[in-house]
């Protein structure tokens, strides 16, 4: 058992640090230290230690939503790539459900064994945050991912994706490329309306349209499903005869958008996705369909909550950080992925 763990895990008061960017969250848990690195591990290890030496191993329970969904199924598949870069971790993944108690009973199979830490992508934030409480209490820290809980007690750590920046992303890059056009026709296909991240995206996008002047003329909502986008493309297709550029939140319902885009003929538009998928990303590259860019939502969130809670389990931080603890709170970029940088970002992408 982890040295956190014995003496207790109560830092759940300590002040939330907004920390924004994937790539220095990477960057920090990997540690890229100078060979006079200390390493090791005590709470009070600063920018000059090396995270990635092997410490003490640390038992770490995961559970998700089922993979119904690439993204989704990319979030499980990245966390169990972590688990064997790291001798010292020992991931316990608990089945994807949908089952909000079923879930629970997950997470208190893991307080009943003393996992070390626990990793939770939520299937409801407010439904699962009693049982994240209880593992808190019992002195393991939970790693919030993606969903959040109710209460700040509930999580040690939360890591999210940033919702409301993915539509500042597209609508910013719908600016770049129809900002001298005040009369352009913007569409977008929204996932599920009543979903807080549903809404948070619409509001970024419409947020970034309006410093260019621009707005949404014509919405429809599908289900991050292919078929609900090819319906609701195809009604959307039907009510605008004229596009200039349609963001699609989801770049798995956007199969079907482009499925139905293709069946009407049109090609007078550029579409911009959502997430980050591997097919988009290769639609991009060959660039022979409207799809021009995607906005990525990481799938690695889970990933990086592993490794926050490999940290947390041995009582480091983030190395990259003067700060001696883990941060409370951490935002993950949402970068456009266009034709001229997707060579970087492919190899990393889910599959739809």
């Amino acid at each position: 058992m982890s040295a956190t763990r014995q003496r207790g895990y109560r830092r759940v008061t300590s002040t939330a640090v907004a920390f924004i960017g994937a790539g220095v969250l990477l960057a920090g848990c990997t540690g890229n230290t100078p060979e006079s690195s200390g390493g090791g591990g005590g709470g009070g290890n600063d920018a000059a230690s090396d995270n990635d030496e092997q410490g003490e191993t640390v038992r770490i329970g995961f559970s998700a939503p089922a993979a119904d969904h690439g993204w989704m199924a990319g979030i499980t598949e990245a966390a169990r790539a972590v688990d064997e870069e790291y001798d010292d971790v020992e991931l316990v993944v608990a089945e994807g459900t949908n089952d909000v108690s079923t879930q629970i009973s997950q997470v208190e199979t893991f307080i009943n064994e003393g996992v070390d830490a626990i990793v939770l992508l939520p299937f409801d934030g407010a439904a699962l945050t009693p049982v994240a409480l209880e593992a808190m209490e019992a002195g393991i820290p939970v790693i919030n991912v993606d969903r959040e809980f109710d209460s700040p007690f509930a999580a040690r750590a939360t890591i999210l994706g940033d919702n409301y920046g993915m539509g500042v992303s597209a609508g910013t890059y719908i600016c770049e490329e129809l900002g001298d056009q005040p009369d352009a026709v913007v569409a977008e296909i929204a996932g599920i309306d009543s979903l807080p991240l549903t809404q948070d995206r619409s509001q970024g996008f419409a947020d970034a349209l309006a410093e260019c002047g621009l707005e949404v003329s014509n919405r429809v909502a599908a289900d991050f499903t292919v078929e609900g986008g090819e319906e609701a493309a195809s009604n959307l297709l039907q009510a605008a005869p004229r596009i200039d550029a349609l963001w699609n939140h989801d770049d798995d319902q956007g199969v079907g958008v482009l499925a139905a885009i293709e069946a009407a003929g049109r090609d007078e538009f550029l579409m911009v996705g959502g997430a980050g998928s591997a097919n988009a990303m290769r639609a991009i590259q060959e660039g022979n369909s409207v799809l021009q860019a995607t906005v990525i939502y990481p799938h690695t969130q889970a990933a990086d909550g592993i490794r926050l809670a490999r940290l947390v389990a041995q009582d480091k931080n983030v190395s990259d950080l003067v700060s001696p603890e883990v941060p409370r709170r951490i935002t993950l970029n949402a970068p456009v992925v266009t034709a001229d940088n997707v060579d970087q970002y492919i190899d990393r992408a889910f599959e739809s």
